[in-house]
């Protein structure tokens, strides 16, 4: 019995870690929090209870504490990682930046906060997921002509940031109005990756330096170049949010009024507070999920699926789509969603029709080509989850009692039959009667 009791524990434990997520409810759930400091869990107080107000569960640790784990019985503990530490040079327990890139590859959820102490290790995790932080590691964000009107900030590293991406499944559809409040470190993204995008970019006149010392070279980052705030959704559409400043993030700047240097507004209140709780919305899955259900296919006039389709066969195809709100699955509406009929490349690329109510449907043609082929989905979309559905249906030709007994196109030689046999006839009768 005493034996049988930890085998029972752990197989309890399973099957809980099993069940943690579910298809339906597609957002995070549980969320670890690594801290330089349990300082930073008062001092950034009100981002934490915003999330927990949406229904998170919260586990703040250390993130040198020894016991740290973000798996246990090859099955994930946390749906989502918060590394809201900085300067840690080394990370507790079996985490390193290896383990939490595996977490994301794994389709999970990170949010990394750095600022002008941050360690090689927040680096190279940052580095891995397409962002490059300044290689100066003493340089901040300056702006002297888009800073915050401030009393104690003399160096312009308090940034008064506006340039958002214009999206409102990441951003929301509410307009951000306040200025957001940024200090701490630029980084930069290749253009060529499209799997990352600049939420928050530095104005044209900013630039990447040490404030406390003048420059003796170049800057490496300037203007627009500069991204403030970047998100990552990876092919597994997993996502990340990477901002160089964990300032941003805090009580003093959700509370402090704003002033941009040149212009005579002054906010009462800062966008941060806004800035933050939607673009975390995004990274949790609250917003921008998609999925497809009910996909079907079949014969004009009927309604059972086909095991096989026939050349010049009409069919039509449908789907359905939904998004999630955070609460619930609201139909998804759109007018880019495509279907391709596909053998080695595309025979036939229809545009979706919808009912607005989550329905997408079309009918076309089957080629006259026979093979194997694929009802294809590749829907990608600035801010929502990618689908990627493939269906595989084999087409036939006719078979030799299917084509028509008379064709058409073939008259001319069936008259050229005929008028050959009678020609034949007309020259026996005269051959042989009339001599």
């Amino acid at each position: 019995m005493s034996r049988a009791l930890p085998l029972l524990v752990n197989f309890l434990l399973v099957a809980i870690l099993c069940n943690a997520f579910s298809p339906e409810n597609p957002t995070d759930g549980k969320v670890l929090v690594l801290l330089d400091d349990f300082s930073i869990k008062s001092s950034h107080s009100l981002y934490f209870q915003s999330l927990q107000t949406r229904g998170f569960d919260l586990d703040f640790k250390l993130a040198d504490d020894p016991k740290i784990a973000l798996q246990r019985y090859g099955q994930y503990l946390y749906d989502a990682l918060i590394l809201f530490s900085p300067s840690i040079d080394s990370l507790g327990g079996s985490l390193n930046a290896a383990a939490i890139l595996d977490f994301v590859d794994s389709g999970h959820d990170l949010i990394l906060a750095a600022d002008a102490s941050a360690s090689d290790l927040i680096r190279e995790i940052a580095t891995e997921c397409g962002v490059d932080f300044d290689e100066d590691q003493t340089a901040m964000v300056i702006d002297h002509t888009s800073f915050a009107v401030s009393d104690t900030e003399g160096d312009h590293t308090l940034i008064a940031g506006d340039n958002f991406i214009q999206s409102d499944v990441i951003l929301g559809k509410e307009k951000i109005k306040a200025p957001v409040l940024f200090k701490g470190i630029g980084h930069s993204v290749n253009p060529a990756n499209s799997l990352v995008l600049k939420i928050l970019s530095a104005s044209p006149s900013a630039y990447s330096a040490n404030p406390k010392s003048k420059l003796s070279s170049p800057p490496t980052l300037t203007g627009s170049a500069i991204s403030l705030v970047s998100v990552v959704q990876a092919r597994n559409n997993a996502r990340i949010l990477i901002s160089g400043s964990l300032s941003m993030f805090s009580n003093r700047f959700f509370r402090s009024g704003v002033q941009k240097a040149g212009s005579t507004i002054n906010h009462e209140k800062s966008g941060n507070e806004q800035f933050v709780t939607e673009i975390s919305k995004w990274v949790f899955h609250e917003r921008g999920h998609l999925k497809a259900v009910n996909v079907r296919h079949h014969k004009v006039g009927e309604a059972d699926e086909p095991s096989i389709y026939r050349i010049n066969d009409e069919l039509e195809y449908s789907l359905e789509i939904y998004e999630w709100s955070g609460t619930s699955w609201e139909p998804y509406v759109a007018d880019d969603v495509q279907v391709q009929f596909y053998m080695m490349s595309p025979y036939i690329l229809k545009t979706l029709s919808t009912d607005k109510k989550g329905v997408y449907y079309t009918s076309f043609k089957v080629p006259d080509v026979y093979g194997v082929f694929q009802f294809k989905v590749e829907y990608e979309k600035l801010g929502v989850t990618s689908l990627s559905l493939a269906k595989q249906i084999p087409v036939r030709p006719f078979r030799h009692n299917e084509y028509e007994r008379f064709i058409t196109a073939a008259f001319p030689y069936y008259g050229a039959s005929f008028s050959m046999m009678g020609g034949f006839f007309l020259f026996s009768l005269v051959y042989l009667y009339h001599k």
